[in-house]
């Protein structure tokens, strides 16, 4: 029988039917320690208590009426992430890609609107911003534009973590009107900036009046010890994405914006069929909260901490891994040739891991993991290792 899903993953033979906080259940009841959170979306574990209520409550009252209509739960949701994050107003969407598709059009019509006929978006390599034709073209992995051309136009590109190079795009290109960049880069590997990169690229945009756009899609959200990454430098952006851990599981994107950023569009310039419906607003409003309230974001940081002191003790001196880096619960474990066999083999110890950029261990648990699981993720992996 041809199988009638799309050929657009390539799938492992296992399929899941019940999960609990870090654990997950396949069909034939074997239980995985799920060290990838449905790539870093279940941020709270599986089918955690007070978001399977707050589905049940909203499911029983209402699930979708419009965006033609005035909808509580989004704005309750929009005030909480404008109070947290310091920025103005929010657009929801129903995913990380269509957040960044928002403020990538918020950019463009900024240039239009200052009389530039072609407003271009820096952005940086081995970046990944989504697989829409617009953030296709903003990341900069060759994966994942290659056989989509012609890409879009109005992206120059940078080396992350080079400021000389924004600084030379700066002075040779009178059409650029916004930067695009991840704090930390997710699919690139887990690459860490220098501390003083993000204080640099803003005051690059305050000079040049420039947007500095944040995509925190992935280090939103309580998952590198602080609610987004941003506040860890004591910088505000003008745009800001982000979505995977916003909801625990259910499909929800934000773009927010600040001053100038949060003023351009206007009704007719944008908009989303479900983005921001009353279900999914409801969950993240229960995720945010409980983030908040049992201050998941620091507990994020010491459990990531821990971590990442065990692998370095345990991984000293060891052949194969050139580096180990993360930020709160968001770990990369870089090896000197392409490991992705690993994932198959950590599965059938019972431990869901994920490969970027072919040799980099990707580890995205949820924040909730309690110490024991922390170091179960660390003696599996290690062993595996031992054994590279």
């Amino acid at each position: 029988m041809t199988n009638p899903i799309m050929n657009t993953y390539g799938r492992a033979d296992v399929a899941f039917v019940k999960g609990d906080g870090a654990w997950l259940t396949d069909q034939n009841g074997k239980r995985y320690l799920d060290a990838l959170a449905g790539i870093g979306v279940i941020s709270l574990g599986h089918a955690h208590p007070e978001v399977t209520k707050t589905i049940e409550q909203q499911a029983n009252q209402l699930l979708h009426t419009s965006n033609l209509y005035q909808i509580p739960a989004q704005t309750e949701l929009a005030t909480l992430l404008t109070k947290i994050s310091g920025m103005d107003n929010a657009f929801f969407a129903n995913s990380g890609a269509e957040a960044n598709e928002c403020a990538i059009k918020i950019s463009r019509l900024y240039g239009q609107q200052k009389g530039i006929s072609n407003p271009t978006i820096i952005v940086t390599d081995a970046a990944f911003h989504g697989r829409t034709m617009a953030t296709l073209t903003a990341s900069g992995t060759r994966k994942v534009q290659a056989g989509f051309e012609p890409l879009l136009n109005g992206f120059v590109r940078a080396p992350f973590d080079n400021i000389e190079a924004i600084k030379t795009i700066a002075k040779n290109n009178n059409n650029i009107v916004a930067i695009m960049i991840e704090p930390i880069q997710g699919e690139g590997g887990i690459q860490i900036p220098e501390a003083d990169y993000l204080p640099q690229i803003r005051k690059i945009c305050d000079e040049n009046d420039w947007f500095l756009f944040l995509d925190e899609v992935q280090t939103g959200n309580g998952r590198t010890g602080s609610y987004f990454n941003y506040q860890q430098s004591g910088i505000t952006p003008d745009l800001l994405t982000t979505a995977k851990g916003l909801a625990n599981g259910v499909p929800i994107g934000v773009c927010l914006a600040r001053g100038k950023a949060a003023e351009v569009f206007v009704p007719g310039n944008h908009g989303s069929t479900f983005g921001g419906n009353p279900l999914a607003c409801a969950v993240a409003t229960t995720v945010v909260k409980y983030i908040e309230k049992h201050n998941i974001a620091d507990r994020a940081a010491v459990v990531g901490e821990r971590m990442l002191k065990a692998f370095e003790q345990r991984l000293s001196g060891h052949n194969h891994v050139k580096n180990i880096r993360g930020k709160g619960l968001m770990i990369g474990i870089e090896l000197d040739a392409p490991c992705t066999d690993l994932v198959a083999r950590a599965m059938a110890k019972g431990l869901l891991i994920n490969v970027a950029v072919d040799n980099v261990i990707r580890l995205l648990p949820p924040l909730t993991i309690s110490d024991a699981e922390a170091d179960q993720i660390v003696d599996t992996i290690c062993d595996l290792l031992a054994q590279q």
